[in-house]
């Protein structure tokens, strides 16, 4: 079954280089011409059929997410954690181009030796990474601990695009192993379901957002709450520096069924809430959750609904393009509020059925 999983999200690394820039060239070669030229042919031009691809992946991997969860003593969740991530590391970030944003506001620092919150990828016309980047007209909008992160991988690169392009997915892939790491060591069911999740992997290893960044020093500062109490607020002070969504994680206390626990988990959802309504409803914003999940028992894989739901609102730009199209954002708004609804029923019954056999016995 193992093999089978590898051989899913090994072609999924595949099939993310359908939508791959047109202009972005990673290598000098015929075979990556070749490929790219029939990727581009799939992604730009038959979209009927790689969103269905893309569709059909996505549910086959929340398939296996489950059958983890559910046989979760049966495997070894950091040998799974680090096949998997090594896998991804060649994948495209086919959904998104943040990376190459953060590539980019690294290379300010490390190349031009520029501060890249007053200066933008505009600033620098003559750079050829302007061909393929979005959002080149901003400066930096994250917390001030992620940017000396980022100074690694592209100081290292030393200005090669193909180089960062691969540190910068390393990168990513290290937090991914390691968040994996301290959550084996808190409940192996956790781990489990955070390393085979469909959220995690595709916005935290394929389309690589900082969130998860955010996630892994969440996550330790859970794992040390109980351990090293300072250690423990120092990773949540640097997990809100990455960004401003964890603030609240700074008040967790160690008690599971803690109230402030429980405000904490309504202010993220909250803030999330209101960046969803007054900014744009992103899928990668749900990644923090997955911060909390320690504190609930064991039914946090039943919001799968909710975060497939996430993933499938990708559908209509796959399938018709166009990012910025009015139609295609209201019906990406329609997935999510519909998918919202089936899991809230869901819990709702879930919990109403479980109640009732309770009372009988």
């Amino acid at each position: 079954m193992i093999y089978l999983y590898f051989i899913i999200i090994f072609i999924f690394s595949i099939y993310s280089y359908s939508l791959v820039d047109p202009n972005l060239t990673l290598i000098n070669s015929p075979l990556w011409e070749y490929f790219r030229n029939y990727m581009v042919i799939l992604g730009y031009h038959q979209r009927a059929i790689s969103s269905i691809i893309y569709l059909v992946l996505v549910l086959i991997m929340f398939y296996f997410n489950f059958y983890f969860y559910k046989n979760y003593k049966k495997y070894n969740i950091i040998k799974l954690a680090l096949f998997s991530g090594l896998v991804l590391i060649i994948s495209y970030p086919f959904l998104s181009h943040d990376i190459f944003n953060y590539m980019f506001d690294a290379k300010i620092l490390t190349f031009y030796h520029k501060n890249p919150y007053f200066y933008k990828a505009l600033d620098f016309p003559k750079d050829s990474w302007l061909n393929f980047m979005h959002w080149t007209h901003r400066t930096y909008p994250y917390g001030p601990v992620f940017l000396p992160l980022t100074i690694i991988p592209s100081f290292l690169s030393f200005g090669k695009f193909i180089l960062n392009f691969l540190f910068f997915k390393i990168f990513f892939f290290i937090f991914y192993y390691f968040s994996t790491y301290f959550l084996n060591k808190i409940n192996k069911k956790y781990a489990i379901f955070f390393a085979t999740n469909p959220l995690i992997l595709i916005e935290g290893l394929v389309n690589c957002h900082n969130d998860l960044i955010a996630v892994f020093f969440g996550i330790t500062g859970i794992y040390f709450l109980s351990r090293k109490y300072i250690l423990s607020r120092i990773l949540f002070l640097i997990s809100a520096g990455i960004k401003y969504t964890t603030f609240p994680i700074l008040f967790l206390t160690k008690k599971i069924n803690s109230k402030i626990n429980l405000v904490v988990l309504i202010s993220i959802f909250l803030i999330i809430l209101y960046m969803s309504f007054f900014i744009e409803i992103q899928p990668w914003y749900f990644l923090i959750l997955f911060i909390l999940f320690p504190y609930f028992k064991n039914n946090y894989y039943l919001i799968n609904i909710f975060f497939a739901g996430l993933l499938f609102s990708y559908y209509p730009f796959i399938a018709l393009g166009d990012w910025g199209m009015k139609s295609n954002i209201i019906i990406k708004h329609n997935i999510i509020i519909a998918f919202f609804v089936i899991n809230f029923i869901f819990l709702f019954l879930y919990n109403f059925i479980n109640i009732k056999k309770n009372a009988k016995t």
